[in-house]
């Protein structure tokens, strides 16, 4: 395999680091339906769901990140009700997986629960193995 080694990227008008580019890009990414037979709309690096009870959901990366530090964010909506995406205090991590769990909000005290929703989007950043 050859490498490219280069400081910077160029579209002609605007110039960025390369190290913003491999560092700061999403490793992984994934935007599916949570409801029902749960399904991948569109997707980079993730292999496979699993639907593991009721708002809960693992994501499966085809190549694993390099350690069990990496960050995820994400978003979760369906039907008009407040939503709010989260994980779980202490998440099961491992650099081939990612488990996390979809609540709804009923109220601005935080009220609400586990739920499926019907658009679910996911991302992580880190290093890849």
């Amino acid at each position: 395999m050859s490498n490219l080694v280069v400081s910077n990227i160029s579209d002609g008008t605007t110039t960025v680091g390369t190290g913003y580019v491999v560092n700061g890009s999403a490793k992984a990414w994934v935007n599916f339906n949570g409801t029902g037979t749960i399904a991948i709309r569109d997707s980079m690096n993730v292999s496979s769901l699993t639907d593991n009870a009721t708002g809960n959901h693992s994501v499966t990366y085809s190549s694993s990140m390099a350690n069990v530090n990496y960050q995820i964010s994400g978003a979760a909506a369906g039907g008009t009700i407040g939503i709010l995406y989260s994980r779980q205090a202490s998440p099961t991590r491992a650099t081939t997986y990612i488990n996390f769990f979809t609540l709804y909000q009923s109220d601005l005290s935080g009220n609400g629960g586990y739920a499926d929703m019907d658009s679910v989007d996911q991302s992580t950043h880190g290093d890849l193995a």
